[in-house]
């Protein structure tokens, strides 16, 4: 139930819905297995599987838990590639002509359609927390796109969605870069990680440091050089720890040793349903805490305008 990643967006002028009402609306979009000219689908699953009696959202203390489950056919475009250059060859071979770009085109269309039915399907769960107090809408997932489908498929729910990507005053590469190298303007909660990422402003690539005293002389010497911190690992005392990315997004999360045995020592009865709620409201809170102390790192949130009045994300 942990979360790994967390890519936030923040709610706009959202009408409240009730968990009722919300549930009810998740139920038509239930994931259908794939048709044979499908490549992908999304819908979405229950949060705890069977054992939850396929309850599509479970509500505590303001915090909503929902899951999608994306369904995508894996045919490498190898396989295409191989199949394409193989008819290719027999029509230039028995036709004695060269195969025209556009019939490639084409080519490439039937084969698609040929083989899709047989290929592989890969099922993949995303966990969504909304916070309704706070409007917040965090996705556990570490592709911004992925994010994005599942806002898209919760917008189809809704029938309206205005969300755009979480934004602070302060950039974050702009903090982190100052973080790094000025020791004196770490808050005083923040704990230093080991791993960062270090980008030039030209061509130079990145340097990506792991297991490192990022104090260190080499660390401040490439920040000298005028590279800035695109990632950077930090922790919140007596929280959780993650690295920190440009866009805000918030990755390799760790939940403090204290929390996880709050949820270890909780008496669920040895009820899986019990122990995956008890499990997310911890997690939800602590989250709800650290977000907003990570907000207040950062100067505070920036105001963002809906571009789109029907919800579209930024």
């Amino acid at each position: 139930m942990w979360f790994k990643h967390l890519h936030l967006y923040r709610l706009h002028s959202m009408a409240a819905v009730s968990a009722a009402d919300l549930e009810a609306a998740l139920a038509p979009l239930a994931p259908r297995a794939l048709g044979n000219a499908d490549a992908r689908r999304i819908g979405w699953a229950a949060p705890a599987g069977r054992l939850g009696g396929g309850q599509l959202l479970h509500e505590i203390q303001g915090h909503r838990l929902l899951s999608a489950l994306r369904q995508e056919r894996l045919l490498p475009a190898s396989v295409i590639a191989e199949e394409l250059a193989e008819r290719v060859a027999d029509i230039e071979a028995q036709e004695a002509r060269k195969v025209t770009r556009k019939e490639k085109t084409t080519l490439k269309e039937q084969i698609t359609e040929e083989l899709l039915p047989r290929a592989f399907v890969r099922s993949q769960k995303i966990d969504v927390w909304w916070d309704t107090e706070r409007q917040l809408i965090g996705v556990n997932t570490s592709s911004r796109a992925r994010a994005e489908e599942v806002l898209d498929l919760l917008r189809e729910t809704l029938g309206s969605l205005k969300v755009t990507p979480l934004a602070t005053q302060t950039l974050p590469v702009s903090a982190m870069t100052t973080w790094l190298g000025d020791g004196a303007s770490r808050p005083a909660d923040m704990q230093l990680g080991y791993q960062v990422v270090l980008k030039a402003k030209g061509d130079d690539g990145e340097v990506r440091a792991r297991q490192v005293d990022l104090d260190s002389d080499e660390i401040q010497q490439l920040l000298e050089s005028g590279r800035q911190a695109s990632q950077f690992a930090l922790g919140i005392e007596g929280q959780l720890s993650f690295v920190l990315h440009d866009d805000l997004a918030i990755k390799s999360l760790r939940f403090g040793d204290a929390l996880i045995e709050e949820a270890d020592h909780a008496d669920d009865g040895d009820d899986a349903l019990a122990r995956l709620e008890t499990d997310f409201v911890l997690m939800a809170g602590c989250l709800r805490v650290s977000v907003a102390r990570i907000i207040e790192w950062l100067g505070g949130e920036a105001e963002r305008q809906v571009a789109n009045p029907e919800g579209a994300s930024e």
